[in-house]
């Protein structure tokens, strides 16, 4: 496998070829700020918050699913890209029902660690206080859409690590969101087997189990990170990739 020569912030990495700029920054101990990003499972730049400036051109790429070149001069942290960012994260904040303060993952939440990490003291947008259901029909964990950033990782770790499928998206623009099976209670998904990663993947407190109070949900990453690097394997062995 050939390697790629590059330039992140100033400081000359390799990286290996097919590697997204994500990773390669991460190799080299180079934070790149995501949401939509787990490890595991497959990428789809939907939060655009790993967005990074490349010489030559004029677009802002994000780092999640831009390959590594040879050559590439890449800046992670411009004035730009923190204005960017900070304008991303106060979107998502307006746009959903985020009160930190009664929110079952307070103290565990990537949004509000991003939010921490960009300065955001206060949202400069209008509040659009959208109308959200709160499913707590499973027997097991309940879904609150009001707190949902649309990461989409819900869904694609149901699908790549579990098999289940049971998540997906319906709608569009503004009128997105997640459902369950064919937009039945969660509690009625057939296909829901209640393994809980897709609550472990969850960035926020839109999936939590059923029972924690302000505070106590936290999310255990490392789970989702053994069934992927165990998948892999397996699929190795097999000759599948």
């Amino acid at each position: 496998m050939s390697v790629k020569t590059l330039t992140i912030d100033n400081q000359l990495i390799s990286a290996r070829q097919g590697e997204t700029l994500l990773d390669a920054a991460k190799d080299a101990d180079i934070s790149i700020p995501t949401l939509c990003y787990l490890e595991g499972v497959s990428t789809v730049g939907a939060c655009r918050l790993c967005l990074v400036e490349v010489a030559g051109n004029r677009k802002l790429l994000p780092a999640c699913v831009t390959i590594v070149e040879e050559g590439m001069v890449v800046l992670t942290h411009t004035k730009r890209l923190q204005r960017y960012r900070r304008t991303i994260v106060e979107m998502l904040l307006a746009e959903g029902n985020h009160v930190c303060s009664v929110c079952v993952s307070n103290g565990h939440c990537e949004l509000q660690d991003l939010a921490v990490a960009m300065g955001v003291d206060h949202v400069g947008l209008t509040y659009q206080f959208p109308e959200r259901p709160v499913d707590i029909s499973h027997q097991r964990f309940g879904f609150d859409a009001n707190r949902c950033v649309l990461c989409t990782r819900c869904i694609r770790v149901c699908d790549e690590l579990e098999g289940a499928h049971t998540w997906d998206m319906a709608g569009r623009g503004h009128a997105s969101h997640i459902i369950s099976d064919l937009n039945q209670p969660w509690g009625e998904a057939s296909s829901c087997t209640a393994c809980g990663k897709c609550v472990n993947a969850c960035p926020t407190g839109a999936l939590f189990t059923r029972g924690v109070t302000v505070g106590e949900m936290q999310h255990h990453r490392e789970q989702l990170s053994i069934t992927a690097m165990a998948r892999q394997k397996r699929q190795r062995r097999l000759g599948q990739i």
